[in-house]
């Protein structure tokens, strides 16, 4: 028994549960199958449960990609302040928190129960604990056998997601996908995820593991993030550092300046000019955190009185507050990486409708696309924006 749709979604998380509403609304019979017991279990998760559902700031800049003019059409046609007014609309009560982050006063869950009513509502079809079990092209049609029984429709909507959380259910599926119909795949890695150290480097850093810096200003390359910092006993986390993740590279080094807005050598100097006898990690523990100053002071040298601190020996703990160079191992991979970085190549598609050029039919959506947002919102706003142009078009 073959069921027949016009449109079948593949994945129902955020950006497959959009444009399965706008396809429905638009008259399209839609069915969206997903093989975990309920919808959304990214957002659901994420915020610390209370989703930040968009960037208030939102702007092509703030998206990583091999084309960075990709996002620019479907981010123009469904933005931030587009889903802003369904949030309202429904009734979510929503703050800002820092940096145009927009979260729910209450629960991740309104955000997913607004999706759910929305495509069914009208009329498109949720199938849960579904698995896919093939995709063919055949006659100008996609067919799709799963766990439930053969499907066929004429347009093919991948929303699958990517690799990051597979506890939560990841996979590459959404690739294999890709691959199986010639559309290309760049190299995927994990982005916004902490970094780790090395063996000698963590063992000078373990005990400050908790210790947080805010703000601090992390740089790898051309690029800086001024955000808080935390160290973990594994290596460095909080949100400055999972910025730069997606920037880094194994190899490279970063710059942590651990106090962007003072300046140690002079504040230092002028202290010791006033005859002040405090030892120096605790005169460098009025600027910095005081566990963080003995370690500071210690890679330096004794622990002795300002007075009997020499110039370059200032000069030496400056530059290990405004500008630690750090090596870091590797990262914490796709485990605790919020995203993927890389996908399906937007040269293979069409930035209007997510559609393959290759492949009449076939659309490509959120995160299994090579465009991947900064921390803040941004990733979803892009699956609101890339479901939106979708389910205009298929």
């Amino acid at each position: 028994m073959t069921t027949s749709y016009d449109v079948i979604i593949l994945g129902a998380g955020a950006a497959g549960m959009l444009c399965a509403g706008e396809a429905a609304r638009r008259g399209r019979r839609t069915v969206i199958i997903d093989h975990a017991e309920a919808p959304g279990e990214k957002i659901r998760i994420s915020g610390g449960g209370r989703c930040n559902f968009t960037n208030l700031h939102s702007t092509p800049a703030n998206f990583l990609s091999q084309n960075t003019h990709f996002c620019k059409s479907a981010l123009a046609r469904f933005t931030q302040h587009d889903f802003i007014k369904r949030v309202e609309a429904a009734g979510i009560a929503y703050h800002e928190k820092t940096l145009g982050q927009l979260f729910c006063d209450e629960s991740a869950r309104q955000i997913i129960a607004m999706l759910v009513d929305d495509l069914l509502d009208n009329g498109a079809e949720l199938l849960l604990e579904t698995s896919i079990q093939g995709v063919a092209s055949k006659d100008g049609l996609y067919h799709v056998e799963t766990s439930r029984g053969a499907m066929t429709a004429p347009a093919l909507v991948v929303a699958t997601g990517a690799l990051s959380i597979p506890k939560m259910g990841a996979t590459g599926i959404g690739y294999e996908i890709a691959r199986q119909f010639g559309v290309p795949v760049t190299e995927t890695r994990a982005g916004l995820v902490p970094l780790t150290f090395a063996p000698d480097l963590l063992a000078k850093t373990k005990a400050l593991s908790g210790l947080s810096v805010d703000p601090a200003l992390v740089t790898c390359g051309k690029t800086s993030f001024r955000e808080a910092l935390l160290f973990t006993h594994r290596g460095l986390s909080g949100p400055a550092i999972l910025q730069i993740s997606s920037y880094w590279r194994e190899g490279d080094s970063i710059s942590v300046n651990l106090l962007p807005d003072g300046d140690v050598y002079a504040t230092l100097r002028g202290l010791r000019h006033d005859k002040n006898k405090s030892l120096l990690h605790n005169a460098l523990a009025t600027l910095i955190p005081r566990r963080l100053a003995e370690m500071i002071v210690a890679d330096t040298g004794p622990d002795l009185p300002l007075p009997d601190i020499s110039d370059a020996r200032l000069r030496d703990v400056h530059a290990r507050v405004h500008d630690w160079q750090v090596t870091p191992i590797g990262s914490e991979g796709y485990r605790t990486a919020e995203v993927t970085l890389g996908g399906v190549d937007t040269a293979a598609l069409s930035s209007k409708t997510m559609e393959a050029k290759n492949q009449p039919g076939l659309y490509f959506i959120g995160e299994v696309v090579d465009v991947t947002g900064h921390l803040g919102g941004h990733n979803f706003q892009w699956a609101w924006s890339s479901g939106y142009v979708c389910g205009q078009s298929v």
